[in-house]
């Protein structure tokens, strides 16, 4: 039941996430992205073998199996995943507001030239 609820978890974040990175506006871009993001760390969370009351380091007087501890490599990666991600929707976010405020628009494609079109808009002929 837990791994059928994982995978769907990430299943739910991954399709959410790129459905919104398509759309047309910045924000969602940025929403996708985020949830995208989200999606993947889980998963690779789940690849170190999500194991209930395990800790990641060793103790004295316990042996050193996977029976008795998890993996600490994937956790580490998550938590250096996050912050990049953090970093990035930074980025993006500042990206998406100077082109708001540069452009007074929210689409992805404001200020794009139409490559059939002059730019007193009249047909070239293509």
């Amino acid at each position: 039941m837990t791994a059928w609820l994982l995978a769907s978890g990430i299943g739910v974040l991954v399709g959410a996430g790129v459905w919104l990175a398509l759309r047309a506006r910045t924000f969602d871009v940025v929403l996708g992205l985020t949830l995208l993001t989200y999606g993947v760390n889980l998963f690779i969370f789940a690849m170190g073998r999500v194991v209930v009351r395990a800790e990641p380091v060793l103790r004295p007087g316990v042996a050193p199996t996977l029976a008795n501890y998890t993996d600490p490599l994937p956790q580490a990666l998550v938590l250096t995943a996050i912050v990049i991600s953090f970093a990035m929707t930074a980025v993006l976010l500042a990206l998406a507001l100077k082109g708001r405020f540069e452009l007074d628009d929210d689409a992805c494609d404001a200020g794009v030239e139409d490559p059939d079109h002059d730019a007193d808009g009249e047909d070239r002929g293509r």
